[in-house]
């Protein structure tokens, strides 16, 4: 059992909790606020683009993966917090690519529960150098305002990111 305090010690012992206690509340925080989830939805973190009907690895043209979702969240008053979000993205030229470039077109949407709130799509074109058939890129940063309480933090929000597939893209997906 550790030795006890001397009398005249004892209040100074205190001090790291009135510290800690002070960190929490008030609009003058110090530390970032609590952020959404991120997720990344499994039917659409992959890109599959193949040339004309065919199928086979000598047909692809271009494959993708959302690897990552970095970002932040600042609070703007009591009643806002904002998430800058960025996409990292993984992109790998096929042997049927004909071009070095490639427009690729992601979003990032905010839901509640089952209910999307806000969806944005965003297009980054890729350029591939010389020699060159993987890429990995950071999309665009995207700042979202989210509104909050003193009881509904930022936390009760998911912001998702995924590539936006066409039918053919996603029923592909959907089968592998």
């Amino acid at each position: 059992m550790p030795p006890a305090l001397p009398n005249a010690l004892r209040p100074l012992a205190l001090l790291p909790l009135l510290a800690l206690s002070a960190c929490g509340g008030g609009s003058d925080e110090k530390f970032a606020p609590p952020c959404p989830t991120p997720s990344i939805p499994r039917d659409t973190s992959e890109l599959h683009r193949f040339r004309s009907t065919g199928r086979d690895l000598t047909d692809s043209v271009l494959e993708g993966r959302i690897i990552g979702v970095n970002g932040s969240c600042t609070r703007d008053g009591d009643r806002t917090t904002v998430a800058t979000v960025i996409a990292g993205i993984q992109l790998t030229r096929g042997p049927a690519a004909t071009s070095r470039v490639a427009d690729i077109a992601y979003f990032v949407a905010v839901s509640e529960g089952d209910r999307i709130l806000d969806k944005r799509t965003f297009t980054s074109r890729a350029e591939f150098p010389p020699n060159t058939d993987v890429l990995r890129l950071g999309g665009e940063e995207v700042e979202l305002r989210l509104p909050v309480t003193p009881t509904k933090s930022a936390v009760v929000y998911r912001i998702s990111v995924g590539f936006q597939l066409t039918p053919a893209e996603l029923a592909l997906v959907r089968g592998r």
